[in-house]
């Protein structure tokens, strides 16, 4: 059975302890990493790409929602906290669960089963995804195509909205980035940051750009800049 990677970012010691006592419990997850303040979890995160993560909310200097607004990919997030307010703002950033400190065990133990659930709905939807040759619909407003996934050079976020770029043509879809990220091609489509997915495919030319970022030319002269924390997984897909 594959290992479920975690790790736990919380500034209290004894909190991160008792948090892998409980986890010892369950087999499946493997603790790759813990950190105690928001910008060693970015680092860590970054670094060792986990499945689930642990997060306190209240830390110094910077809370747990800070760390998920930093991050362009970000883990199933368990939310832990000896606070009950924040709940319903916990779920606005997508958690999965929400555990109450000192965590029960029960809870814990039903927090995990979500985990399990969650990550098999992940496995089977990368099975329906995309491949280079399909064809989807698009509509925008009165104007419809049918276009070839491998025609599409670029998604973009357009407030509640998303642009998809092909050809000579451009379209605004009623769907977020990432659910139109979980149906691509991994192979071909890349997350550059948190607003825009680029196919590799019609890159012409890289950049080197400010802060460790990069700067890809796509077609119609657009530039698509890529995050510094995306960069180094940008040059590992393909192979720089």
């Amino acid at each position: 059975m594959k290992k479920i990677k975690a790790v736990i970012v919380e500034d209290s010691r004894l909190a991160r302890n008792e948090l892998k006592e409980l986890i010892k419990n369950h087999p499946e997850i493997q603790i790759i990493g813990e950190a105690e303040n928001v910008d060693l979890g970015f680092e860590l995160i970054n670094n060792t790409q986990p499945d689930l993560l642990f997060l306190d909310i209240n830390m110094p200097e910077k809370d747990g929602f800070a760390l998920l607004e930093m991050l362009d990919n970000v883990p199933i997030t368990v939310f832990t906290t000896a606070f009950d307010e924040y709940a319903i703002k916990s779920f606005e950033y997508n958690a999965l669960d929400y555990l109450l400190k000192p965590i029960n065990p029960k809870r814990f133990a039903q927090a995990i089963e979500k985990v399990n659930t969650n990550l098999i709905e992940r496995a089977e939807k990368n099975e329906k995804k995309l491949a280079l040759d399909n064809q989807i619909f698009i509509r925008d407003g009165e104007k419809c195509w049918l276009v070839k996934i491998s025609d599409i050079y670029l998604f973009e976020v357009d407030g509640n909205y998303t642009k998809v770029f092909f050809q000579n043509e451009k379209a605004t879809i009623n769907k977020s980035l990432n659910q139109i990220e979980e149906k691509l091609p991994e192979k071909y489509f890349f997350r550059a940051n948190r607003n825009q997915i680029v196919n590799v495919q019609y890159i012409g030319k890289i950049e080197t750009w400010f802060s460790g970022n990069l700067l890809a030319e796509l077609p119609k002269d657009i530039k698509v800049e890529i995050s510094r924390r995306q960069a180094s997984n940008f040059k590992d897909k393909l192979s720089l």
